[in-house]
């Protein structure tokens, strides 16, 4: 199959699509892995303050319910991210929308941290940042025929 100048192969999705998918798949695993840090290793432990302040049995509940929430949002995720890769318009839109709220997230909890924070709060960006960044290759020019609709025209 031969390529063509806009990065897309006939019969394929552009490569702007599996780059959105991949971050789409990164922030994912870095919402998994922040919140399995937050919870149990970095100090203070989401669970040791639970545990603190609601006891055993609160915070395991409220562990859990925190962990099927994200599990749910998280699902959404990749439901959308599975749309956008069947050309859907409204997933793209929602997937944009997602990214610039992303990078509202991570500037403000940065900027709460003062002018310097600490390692855990930079790291505990990442998935904002991934997020964000999911967005940006949809809306390359060699990814906009793959969204057929008013959404693309110039």
């Amino acid at each position: 199959m031969a390529g063509t100048a806009d990065g897309k192969t006939a019969g394929r999705r552009p490569k702007e699509i599996g780059a959105a998918w991949a971050l789409m798949l990164a922030a994912g695993a870095a919402n998994v892995a922040v919140w399995v840090l937050g919870s149990f290793v970095v100090e203070p432990t989401g669970l040791d303050d639970l545990t603190a302040t609601s006891g055993v049995g609160g915070a395991a509940r409220q562990l859990a319910l925190s962990g099927g929430v994200l599990i749910v949002v998280l699902a959404g995720w990749l439901a959308v991210g599975v749309k956008m890769r069947a050309g859907r318009g409204w997933a793209r839109t929602v997937l944009g929308v997602t990214g610039a709220a992303s990078l509202l997230f991570a500037a403000t909890d940065l900027g709460m941290d003062g002018l310097w924070p600490d390692t855990w709060s930079v790291l505990a960006t990442i998935p904002d940042l991934l997020t964000a960044a999911a967005a940006v290759p949809l809306y390359l020019p060699a990814a906009r025929a793959h969204f057929p609709g008013r959404s693309c025209r110039a």
